[in-house]
């Protein structure tokens, strides 16, 4: 069965981390798939607190097909780490609930769209019921082609939409012409759905748009999917200890380096100081109602700073490798290299990292290093965006293809053991991959058809499962259930919020700004004017706009 990574870093870069990338990297073996107008109106962001979003979303109702061997806890996937029976799989589609009937559904795909009638395409569409067009299209150019469509007055039936995506007019675009999905989903409606049930509450929560709920989601894992992975071999070679401080981690990396030999104690850390210094995730997730009452976004506090300042303290140390300091090449590659000891990565990076070097360089082992507090304590975690992908309908769909569509998302969230998640993550058996040991490998034309097309109409609750290395998902679920043992939640958690689009572009000066400072082109004070200015430029009224809307919908926590 497929390992299913459960994302909950930084959205994009952990989707494309997570199948594009991944799936090359272990071409042919266990490929990683993830669990993918406007001003001031206020109407337009989600109410998704208290009783009001308990009307608007599915009641839950958990699958019970196949318990997993390491259950969800503080936040984390579920995991999965004995083998599956593929001959005694269970059905959680029995009956199909599609039609038949033809709908358009588009799609980001990272890498080459297979033909339009190839056998996995009609292999799934056979099986479910459905008579799916795919319009898939690059990734990497998405957004672009998704506003043009929203903004066009010919709109596929079925949108994929991620939340890295959903910037200026498009968020509002959604709103006005995507479906209210209620009359099909909301309360014991969604039990026709059964796959569709049992994703958990939160994730539809974060699905409502505009006061409806609109999307069906793709949950993520709310504890961090952002490892520091470090060379346990290497490690064990040169007796060095995990660092379990910030002062600990620079007085090992200055050790750890040495130029000469081309050997650097890490990459670009700044992944994960959020979680060493306590920092806010940003976006929506940033605003937060504090012990003394008061309303800040994450930039405002001291730990941001501090974070920034520990970052900049490793390039001045001379212990990142220099082509993360010009942020060329491909860091996990100078890591299974032995050119760094560390980096940060995606869940997928743990998995993928392991087998693709399994084969030729058996001494290499991958681990993750628990994420510490900068003084030795307890880090300060805080939780991710229940769901960041999202598959809409179009706004005057018939009902016919409604239910074709939600009949084709039921089939993709299928849960882990059962017919329909290997019919999608894996294609045909004797077309698409083989069994070997009780374990499927996709041949090549699994690895040219079976693309993240029906993965991203909807997934389960996330979780994780290499059959082929099962402890690898074990450590993943351990140490997501350690991190996310003090997880903290925003005020602001689980709200699907549309910033009014005249703030869309208050923090985007940030990114590269933190980029500059780390490196040490630009100083601390260019930073905290930038701070100034965003307050002085509509963050107060930001603020403003955040504390009304909080004030009305009560808190996402």
């Amino acid at each position: 069965m497929t390992p299913n990574a459960a994302s909950s870093g930084p959205s994009r870069r952990s989707f494309l981390a997570s199948t594009a990338i991944a799936t090359a990297a272990v071409a042919g073996g266990m490929p990683l798939l993830t669990a993918c107008g406007g001003s001031d109106n206020k109407s337009r962001a989600g109410n998704t607190s208290g009783k009001a979003a308990d009307k608007l979303i599915p009641t839950y109702v958990a699958s019970t097909l196949a318990k997993p061997d390491l259950p969800s806890k503080n936040g984390s996937a579920a995991g999965y780490t004995a083998k599956v029976d593929l001959a005694a799989l269970a059905a959680s589609v029995p009956d199909k609930l599609g039609t038949g009937a033809s709908f358009k559904i588009m799609s980001p795909l990272w890498g080459t769209p297979p033909n339009p009638d190839c056998a996995y395409y009609t292999g799934l569409d056979a099986v479910a019921g459905t008579k799916v067009t795919w319009q898939n299209q690059d990734g990497n150019t998405y957004g672009e082609k998704l506003g043009a469509v929203l903004a066009s007055s010919s709109i596929p039936d079925m949108m994929v939409v991620p939340s890295w995506e959903l910037v200026g007019k498009i968020a509002n675009a959604v709103t006005a012409k995507c479906m209210d999905l209620g009359p099909y989903l909301a309360g014991d409606k969604a039990k026709k759905y059964p796959n569709l049930a049992a994703i958990p509450s939160d994730s539809w929560r974060m699905s409502i748009f505009g006061g409806a709920l609109r999307g069906i989601p793709m949950p993520s894992a709310a504890a961090s999917a952002i490892v520091p992975y470090y060379r346990k071999d290497i490690f064990d070679a040169k007796g060095y200890s995990v660092p379990k401080s910030a002062e600990e981690f620079l007085s090992w990396a200055k050790d750890a380096t040495s130029a000469k030999a081309k050997v650097y104690a890490c990459g670009d850390m700044t992944w994960v100081t959020a979680g060493i210094f306590g920092v806010r995730p940003s976006g929506p997730l940033g605003w937060n109602i504090g012990d003394d009452g008061k309303l800040t976004y994450r930039i405002e506090a001291p730990e941001y700073l501090e974070a920034l300042e520990w970052s900049r303290k490793l390039f001045d140390a001379g212990v990142v490798h220099p082509d993360d300091k010009a942020r060329s090449g491909d860091a996990a590659q100078r890591f299974t290299a032995g050119q760094i000891l560390v980096f940060n990565g995606d869940m997928s990076a743990w998995y993928v990292r392991a087998a693709e070097q399994a084969p030729s360089n058996p001494a290499f082992q991958i681990e993750g290093m628990d994420i510490f507090g900068a003084d030795g304590g307890r880090p300060t975690m805080y939780a991710s965006s229940p769901a960041t992908i999202w598959s809409m309908i179009r706004e005057g769909a018939s009902k016919e293809t409604v239910e074709n569509a939600l009949a084709a998302a039921n089939f993709a969230a299928a849960p882990y053991g059962t017919k329909e998640r290997m019919l999608v993550d894996y294609g045909v058996e004797g077309t698409h991959y083989t069994v070997k040991d009780g374990v499927p490998v996709k041949n090549d034309q699994g690895n040219s058809e079976v693309n993240n097309a029906w993965s991203m109409l909807a997934a389960p609750a996330p979780y994780f499962a290499h059959p082929d290395h099962p402890d690898i998902a074990r450590k993943q679920v351990e140490w997501q259930q350690r991190m996310g043992a003090d997880l903290k939640k925003t005020t602001t958690y689980g709200m699907n919020i549309v910033e009014p689009t005249n703030y869309a572009n208050l923090s985007s000066q940030f990114g590269q700004l933190e980029i500059d400072y780390v490196r040490g082109n630009k100083k601390l004070s260019d930073v905290q004017a930038a701070i100034s200015t965003w307050r002085s430029s509509g963050g107060d009224k930001l603020r403003d706009w955040y504390k009304e809307l909080i004030d009305k919908n009560g808190s996402g926590n």
